[in-house]
């Protein structure tokens, strides 16, 4: 089987597939308050073109797929596409989601064969998550939780970016919320964008956070690892995750790629690299897909440049 590899040796297996750049919400971390103008449909990737891409890549080695946004359910039927990629051989497959609208598709998308979701989860005090949600009403996420449980999924997962003027004190409550729902969490440095103007009296370091939950929990070291970058400690039997990728670089261990929902493959989410395959995805030739896939791998960047470089304007297109 070939297998990607970039030019610094790191095995490339996991695919970030933005299905949409749309959402419900405008969060303060991925959006401007007036949003952001939104694509119109057609030059949306079609779900024939996304499934024709994630073919290539599984046969290029690629075996784990996360579904994002935008605001990836959305996007009408998603579940067809979570089938599809299905016949295609994955057997890993997460969604991120913001959970508004879990309450009504969590058993579609556990009948479809979605292996698992992460709920993006900044405070559960009312005022405080519309406030940072802008459009959110946390009731329709904590339905969703329910639902979650109910058609059966395990493994849930809870992204919280923790910031100092919106968040800091709700870690303890999120922490709580997780233990007693057996959900792992993971706790996000704040990241920079070119509308953040307020980025540096927003930013807490995860060193900052793991002294916070040590006022209270003992953070155990464990050696569980997952696709994405976060290290993890263990509080009673909750794995509690760490993403810090500005105060501890990762990229020595990147293994991801991005496709946005405009058909633009993102080598990085640190840098402002993309390499369009709109056009030849229209093609329908998986051979020439899978050369051009292998020669953009060629220009996968050694790290990221977020601590000296704004590169995103919004995060909706890419998933994050």
């Amino acid at each position: 089987m070939e297998q990607l590899i970039d030019p610094f040796g790191r095995k490339i297996d996991y695919l970030r597939i933005s299905v949409t750049d749309r959402c419900n919400y405008r969060c303060v971390y991925c959006m401007p308050l007036e949003g952001v103008p939104f694509k119109d449909m057609s030059e949306i990737l079609t779900y024939e073109e996304i499934v024709l891409f994630a073919k290539a890549s599984y046969d290029l080695g690629v075996r784990k797929i996360k579904l994002t946004g935008g605001e990836p359910l959305v996007r009408k039927h998603i579940y067809r596409l979570i089938k599809m990629l299905k016949d295609i051989g994955y057997s890993d497959i997460s969604l991120t989601t913001n959970g508004s609208l879990l309450k009504h598709y969590a058993q579609l998308l556990k009948e479809s064969g979605l292996n698992r979701v992460t709920v993006s989860l900044d405070t559960l005090d009312k005022d405080k998550f519309r406030s940072i949600t802008r459009l959110g009403n946390l009731d329709d996420v904590m339905s969703g939780f329910d639902e979650l449980d109910k058609a059966g999924f395990t493994n849930t997962k809870i992204n919280s970016v923790i910031m100092r003027t919106y968040n800091i004190e709700c870690i303890e409550n999120l922490l709580n919320f997780a233990i007693s729902r057996n959900y792992e969490i993971r706790f996000i440095e704040y990241m920079p964008t070119d509308f953040n103007e307020n980025f540096k009296e927003n930013f807490v370091s995860i060193d900052e956070i793991k002294s916070i939950i040590k006022n209270k929990h003992s953070l155990r070291q464990t050696s569980y690892k997952t696709n994405g970058p976060s290290q993890y400690c263990e509080i009673e039997n909750t794995r509690v995750g760490f993403i810090t990728p500005l105060s501890h670089n990762f990229c020595a261990f990147c293994n991801r790629i991005r496709l946005s929902s405009d058909g633009n493959l993102i080598l990085c989410l640190g840098h402002d690299i993309k390499i369009n395959f709109k056009d030849v995805l229209k093609q329908k030739d998986l051979e020439q897909i899978k050369e051009l896939l292998k020669k953009s791998i060629t220009k996968k960047p050694k790290q990221h440049q977020l601590l000296t470089t704004n590169i995103h304007q919004s995060f909706s297109n890419i998933g994050g």
